[in-house]
């Protein structure tokens, strides 16, 4: 019974357009759009994810014992109080589980979450070292693809445009790095 259901189901029109095949750009872009409005409007602040994993690495250093009290980035009254709320009251915290959990459902429910074999532990060492420097570099850059891009082109910002185009070139450049070195 249970067979016959997933195969009605595959086979319905409205299942196929709304969560099996990808949206359209132009649909992608508009809930971008609202998500970031809504998210301005509840929290004050644009849609950001990177600062967040910072106040994460706070708070589990801060729970095995250690201290971020004299360390600059976290010098701030608002960043102070942000840590002292915890993750669970945090506005960022609850909007990055939402990505993931967002991300695992619908590709659970697209049919599209598989476990992969690794090819090779190049491609382990690749992914590491990559996750790394995007991390690092999210972070100098006060800002990921999300801080940085959208909410910088949404406030109308030059910095979200110039980052726009210096991203660009860099997804060109690390394309062909991993096709050549790990692919």
């Amino acid at each position: 019974m249970l067979k016959k259901f997933s195969e009605s189901i595959a086979k319905n029109d409205y299942y196929k357009a709304w969560l099996k095949d990808a949206w359209p750009y132009l649909t992608g872009a508009i809930l971008l759009s609202v998500f970031q409005i809504v998210t301005i409007a509840v929290t004050g602040n644009p849609w950001g994810v990177s600062a967040v994993l910072a106040n994460w690495g706070a708070w589990i250093f801060e729970a095995v014992g250690g201290s971020v009290d004299k360390w600059y980035y976290f010098s701030s009254s608002a960043a102070r109080e942000t840590l002292a709320n915890g993750p669970l009251r945090d506005p960022g915290t609850m909007r990055n589980l939402g990505i993931a959990a967002g991300a695992l459902f619908s590709a659970l429910i697209a049919s599209g979450f598989k476990v992969k074999k690794l090819k090779s532990w190049r491609q382990v060492i690749a992914a590491v070292i990559g996750g790394l420097l995007m991390g690092y570099g999210a972070r100098i850059g006060f800002g990921c693809n999300i801080g940085a891009l959208y909410s910088g082109i949404a406030s109308l910002s030059l910095s979200g445009w110039v980052y726009g185009v210096f991203m660009f070139f860099g997804a060109i450049v690390g394309s062909r790095l991993l096709v050549k070195y790990f692919m």
